[in-house]
């Protein structure tokens, strides 16, 4: 009968456990320290007020962003499989933050990686985005995020396409589609 119970209480505990890990996700600052961060300021950048860092409280993104697009990019959420709005988008032109309009990817770098998700093979400049270790979902994988304000934009994995054999695995909502004004002939 004791064994029964100690094997009851170690089911119990473990699913307790595995329940714990699918809802709390920790924050950056306690166990995620970034791989790579944003280039310093200098002087190329200090004087424009639109390269500064952006900090806003929940209540203020909240206020800006839709709910999808809060949850994505301010709470690291993902949205589903090919149910974005530019995983199929084949428009020239730039992909900025949702958040805070920092050019992110040129519409150049996005290719069809079957996983329904924007997926590009490199952001625009290594300094508009940062890298940090993500060890949720019993993984460890590569977040990307926004270097200006800090938004959620999907993973990075290296099972891309050359020159880079990157893969920036990206979601939509996280995103904003600038199109390429066409020239004027």
């Amino acid at each position: 009968m004791l064994k029964r119970f100690v094997v009851f209480a170690a089911v119990v505990v473990g699913a307790v456990l595995v329940v714990k890990a699918f809802s709390v996700r920790p924050s950056r600052d306690e166990s995620m320290p970034p791989l790579r961060k944003a280039p310093a300021m200098n002087a190329s950048n200090e004087s424009d007020p639109d390269l500064l860092p952006i900090a806003k409280d929940d209540a203020e993104w909240q206020q800006r962003l839709t709910p999808e697009q809060f949850k994505v990019a301010r709470k690291k959420g993902t949205e589903r499989a090919f149910t974005g709005a530019y995983w199929d988008n084949h428009e020239p032109g730039v992909y900025r933050c949702v958040c805070c309009g920092q050019k992110l990817f040129d519409a150049d770098t996005k290719f069809d990686s079957g996983t329904g998700w924007p997926s590009f093979f490199q952001p625009i400049s290594s300094g508009n985005v940062g890298e940090v270790t993500d060890r949720t979902w019993f993984a460890t994988r590569t977040e990307v995020v926004c270097s200006r304000c800090d938004a959620h934009l999907g993973h990075v994995f290296d099972d891309g396409p050359q020159p880079t054999g990157l893969r920036y695995c990206m979601n939509s909502a996280a995103l904003k589609f600038e199109k390429r004004a066409s020239d004027a002939k």
